[in-house]
């Protein structure tokens, strides 16, 4: 698997979102994940976006960090928050959202951030279940969708 940093805008990343996109309104019965986001919120060093690649040179998994600090939708300063986790479904099972999750970490720390953070909502237990095996924790809700019962927020110290 070769992980690359890319921008939010790069054409295999807005694939990848575009998909994403489809399964989180598909699983919610919405459009999608409405959280506000910019291709600069992913640009060092306020934050990172990674994209891995198959064999075949094809994108198959990607996820990105971005800088949040205290604000009034609950964030805390030094946090580093989660974004755009996915695997194609032809690629789970590998351990990719777990290779994903630790460079994004290990970069994050680099940063110089604190915690990362993440929303997810309840109906998406594999993302639940891969971020609890991975040591995230619930934490109080922040961001967009901190007002809705189906939000779900976890943090891990860096």
């Amino acid at each position: 698997m070769d992980i690359r940093r890319v921008s939010f805008d790069h054409p295999d990343a807005v694939k990848l979102n575009d998909q994403v996109q489809a399964e989180y309104a598909a699983r919610y019965g919405d459009e999608g994940d409405a959280t506000p986001l910019s291709p600069s919120d992913f640009a060092s060093p306020n934050g990172v976006y990674l994209i891995a690649y198959d064999e075949f040179d094809s994108p198959v998994a990607t996820g990105g960090w971005r800088t949040q600090d205290a604000n009034d939708e609950g964030y805390s300063d030094g946090d580093a928050e989660l974004k755009r986790m996915y695997v194609v479904e032809q690629a789970r099972g590998r351990g990719l959202a777990r290779r994903i999750l630790a460079a994004l970490e290990e970069d994050a720390r680099a940063a110089g951030r604190l915690r990362m953070v993440l929303e997810t909502g309840d109906k998406q237990p594999e993302a639940i279940a891969l971020y609890v095996s991975s040591g995230y924790e619930p934490c109080a809700k922040f961001g967009y969708y901190r007002h809705y019962e189906s939000s779900r927020c976890y943090a891990k110290a860096l």
